[in-house]
């Protein structure tokens, strides 16, 4: 079964919501216990009884009951989407309150939608008073906007760049883009994004979708009735259990618009995700193409005066921070400050002139899409200049400047993100409703202490109410995986690419394990690197990311017993292989943060300014997610077997070792190379 810990329950002054709370009996009703409803939904599915998932479904009933927030650690295997459907159905049915469940990947949100909830509603629809009803519902942007599409700008792109309009491949194709949408518009039931195949880039999309912002408004659109995005609000309004994703959820808790519907009770799926998914929503930031395209779109309907200025300060800001040296950003220089003050004060005088009353539906259209570019641009620069008014640690933002390559240009950006995003979720998501966050990897170092702090529940006096469980996995990892540590290699060097002594590991395991690798490396040059390498020294084919789509290469990795695959993040959160394809999962280096991480170097020194050590909080806390999250590729179901092999000695060396290894699943662990191909020989052959 694995590990199983409790982390015993914070109590505070207050529920998280103030609605009375009933006993697990009541909660239940007529539906009978929730363990029963388990049974029948595994029985007609035709699963079998897993220890860990009636755990953590009783667990989660009793927080829906109590108000107490849970946080879950659920082993790959342990069926954590029916031990929290189950409960979720049954509360929303016998009290016609809905149940959010937000995930970070569409995969989930899909195999949720299309698979798991309508087998679940038909299999307990005898023991339940009512069929339960389900729904998925995204952001307005990614559904088809019929207003934009027949009053809008639907054949003016005005997303690009400068350089990519006058690219006559570039717009040909987006032409083509576009007529293939609208006609699509004709034919789709839903006007969802995902509905559409093959699919198209995000700048053919924009020209027929709006943001939440950019909408004219039901009552104002003469497409208000028909408006994809508004039926699936009226869906999802009337569902039992409503599926969602995090950025959605980050917006309705952050804005005080109502996004999603009203709910006491939430799931959130992939919550390792949670933090970073929130804090990308709370990230703004300035670019030349955003600046431009506020311009652009307003200046037609101000007087030239006002656009001029918007433009000259566009491009003077534009100008400075293409040459400014990336990075982080602790002191702002009067220039910059001169020149951000400057934007600001345009955008918003050009905001202001703007009439946004008229009631012609293409005049609202194009003066709601203009007025809200000029306000990211007018809030991004205040908040930026605001930013620097504290000091250094007392500041809740970080600013840093990237510069990206664009296709051989430099796309400058620069940015603000909020230090942290723990008190926002605490006071706006977690004070509003009951949360089971739930994962295959939430302890960090053996604890849940890192992640509930990230997420706002530990820490400030300890006034949430709160636990966490580790309800273990059905797989023995120790007769299962082998954690190989090649203790004998030197450390990584600085330069990102693997050592002469780490590349021949690398070979030697590759041959003893047959092909059937998957290699998660640290930076995507180093995966190329590794791969052009290993094509001259393996007689196994090797595929690297970046070849193909990602969803090709592991399609070609799983069909392939022989082949390997190289790769760096996408890969080792993203990847689902059973089965003998994948018997090996190198890891090149532990995956700590860049020495030259804005946020994440931010948030240690913040750390260090309270007396914590941000190395550990931070970097290592990073570092030991994301390994959980590699290692957990090795074992997909019950009969898998393999090697987790880390190819960097500081794991069995380093003074945080023991941290990082913690984390991991309970691996026989070895740091004998011989040992290690030998068993990699013996599954190949058997």
């Amino acid at each position: 079964m694995g590990r199983s810990q409790t982390v015993p329950g914070r109590t505070g002054d207050t529920h998280p919501h103030d609605r009375p709370r009933e006993s697990l009996g009541a909660a239940t009703g007529e539906t009978g216990d929730v363990t029963e409803l388990l049974a029948k939904a595994v029985t007609a599915l035709g699963g079998a009884e897993r220890p860990g998932q009636i755990q953590m479904a009783e667990a989660v009933a009793h927080a829906f009951d109590t108000g107490e927030h849970l946080a879950v650690q659920a082993g790959t295997g342990t069926g954590k989407s029916l031990a929290y459907l189950v409960p979720a159905i049954a509360r929303a049915v016998d009290t016609d309150e809905p149940v959010v469940i937000s995930t970070a990947t569409i995969a989930l949100q899909r195999q949720l939608v299309d698979r798991d909830l309508p087998r679940l509603a038909e299999s307990l629809t005898d023991a339940l008073p009512r069929s339960p009803k389900f729904a998925l519902l995204k952001g307005r942007g990614n559904y088809l906007c019929l207003n934009k599409i027949h009053n809008g700008s639907a054949t003016e792109p005005d997303e690009q760049s400068q350089e990519e309009l006058f690219e006559p491949v570039a717009t040909s194709a987006l032409g083509r883009d576009v007529q293939r949408l609208i006609a699509w518009s004709s034919d789709t039931e839903t006007g969802d994004r995902d509905e559409l195949t093959p699919g198209v880039p995000d700048r053919s999309w924009s020209q027929v979708s709006v943001s939440a912002r950019e909408c004219i408004g039901m009552a104002r659109c003469p497409f208000g009735t028909d408006c994809f995005a508004e039926k699936a609000r009226d869906k999802a309004g009337q569902a039992d259990v409503v599926v969602t994703n995090h950025a959605l959820l980050a917006i309705d808790a952050v804005s005080d618009a109502a996004v999603l519907p009203e709910h006491h009770l939430l799931v959130v799926d992939e919550a390792h995700e949670l933090v970073d998914r929130v804090t990308g929503v709370a990230t703004a930031e300035l670019s030349a193409t955003s600046m431009g395209v506020a311009h652009r779109r307003s200046a037609r309907l101000v007087d030239q005066e006002l656009a001029q200025r918007l433009e000259a300060a566009t491009a003077i800001l534009s100008s400075v921070i293409h040459d400014a040296t990336p990075g982080r950003i602790d002191t702002l220089d009067d220039e910059m400050a001169t020149y951000l003050t400057a934007l600001r004060d345009a955008a918003h005088r050009v905001r202001s002139a703007i009439d946004t009353s008229p009631s012609d539906p293409k005049a609202a259209a194009a003066r709601a899409e203009a007025v809200t570019a000029l306000t990211d641009v007018g809030d991004t620069a205040s908040r930026i200049l605001d930013s620097f008014v504290p000091a250094i640690t007392d500041r809740s933002d970080v600013v840093w400047l990237d510069h990206e390559d664009n296709r051989g240009n430099v796309r400058a950006v620069l940015r603000v993100a909020p230090l942290s995003v723990s008190g926002l979720l605490r006071t706006r998501l977690f004070e509003n409703a009951t949360a089971v966050l739930t994962s295959a990897t939430l302890t960090v170092g053996g604890t849940f202490d890192a992640m509930a702090s990230a997420w706002g529940l530990a820490g400030e006096g300890d006034k949430v109410r709160w636990r966490g469980i580790d309800v273990g996995s059905p797989f023995e990892h120790a007769k299962s995986g082998i954690l190989y540590v090649a203790a004998h290699l030197p450390p990584p060097g600085r330069d990102g690419t693997g050592s002469a002594e780490q590349l021949d590991e690398i070979a030697a395991l590759i041959a003893a394990a047959g092909g059937r690798t998957l290699g998660l490396f640290s930076s995507m040059r180093a995966a190329k690197a590794a791969a052009e390498i290993m094509r001259e020294r393996v007689d196994t084919p090797i595929l690297c990311q970046g070849e193909d789509t990602t969803s090709a290469l592991v399609k070609q990795f799983a069909d392939d017993a022989e082949t390997s695959l190289f790769g760096t993040l996408s890969l080792w959160q993203g990847v689902d292989v059973p089965g003998p394809s994948l018997s090996l999962v190198l890891i090149d280096r532990i995956p700590f943060p860049r020495p030259d991480d804005p946020l994440l170097t931010a948030r240690q020194r913040a750390v260090a300014a309270r007396g914590g050590n941000g190395f550990m909080a931070v970097a290592a806390s990073h570092a030991a997610l994301l390994l959980a999250q590699g290692a957990g590729r090795l074992l997909r179901r019950i009969d898998d077997r393999g090697v987790v092999a880390v190819l960097d000695s500081r794991m069995a060396t380093a003074r945080y070792s023991g941290f990082l290894r913690a984390s991991l699943p309970p691996f026989w662990a070895t740091t004998d190379p011989v040992r290690v191909r030998q068993a990699l020989e013996r599954l190949r052959g058997g």
